[in-house]
């Protein structure tokens, strides 16, 4: 069944130019009215796509112009309709943090993590309250972040955290390098879980967070947990979903 299209793209060369040729070849239904939104770009252009649509919540189909294209499908232009009927959906729920500082709180969402990190070159030193209950009274590390099984793969993995699967109803939460506790590796956290961070000695130990493209420096505590009143879906070709990628990610050298 023909769906009414919208495409978009990144900045790059390649990007755009394929952007002209699809809209040639399928149209364009704009914004306001599409049902599908179809993406060129890398998967930073994904959580961008992500948070553009926010208040329309169309499913979107990603092609990869990008490096990795975790969250992409490879880039045809032929049988576009026929990829889009069969392809296979993923819901993902934000994270919503709420990041204080000298003036009113700053909020934003993530659809991969939330990551606090060190802004010079002292170790920050970061209190963990999980559910109103402190549950590191003293982190010294370089930062820390809080992943979605979406963002699972991306920085957390880098971080060494660990890999969730997409409908796992749990968020990871990770050290990135840490220096005391020096053994602890993070824990797995419920997806209903309410973290606070409260930085400590933050004048002398300036810290910032960061929602997948939103930064806000100089925090004195951030909130995150997890919004499930938002729902975004993604679209991946028919035998390479989500979930079976990052299934297969657990698998490679």
């Amino acid at each position: 069944m023909t769906k009414a299209l919208h495409f978009v793209a990144s900045d790059s060369v390649e990007a755009e130019d394929a952007l002209k040729r699809m809209r040639a070849r399928y149209g364009d239904a704009g914004a306001d009215n599409c049902e599908i939104v179809v993406a060129f770009g890398g998967d930073g252009f994904m959580l961008q796509t992500l948070h553009t649509f926010l208040d329309h919540k169309p499913p979107i189909y990603g092609m990869n112009f990008g490096s990795i294209g975790f969250l992409m499908n490879e880039f045809r232009e032929e049988e576009l309709y026929d990829r889009l009927a069969a392809a296979e959906p993923a819901q993902v729920h934000p994270l919503r943090m709420v990041a204080t500082r000298s003036g009113n709180p700053v909020e934003a969402l993530a659809f991969n993590e939330v990551s606090l990190l060190r802004e010079t070159r002292q170790a920050a030193k970061i209190r963990i309250l999980v559910d109103g209950k402190v549950r590191i009274p003293e982190l010294i590390c370089d930062g820390i972040l809080i992943s979605t099984p979406a963002g699972s793969t991306a920085y957390n993995l880098s971080a060494h955290g660990p890999i969730l699967p997409i409908d796992a109803d749990l968020l990871a939460l990770t050290p990135i390098s840490a220096f005391r506790p020096r053994r602890w590796r993070g824990a797995l956290l419920a997806h209903r879980a309410r973290t606070r961070f409260e930085i400590m000695e933050a004048d002398k130990r300036p810290v910032s967070a960061v929602a997948d493209d939103k930064e806000v420096r100089d925090v004195r505590s951030v909130d995150v947990a997890e919004d499930r009143s938002i729902t975004m879906t993604m679209l991946f070709d028919q035998g390479h979903s989500l979930d079976e990628r990052i299934l297969a990610e657990q698998f490679v050298d």
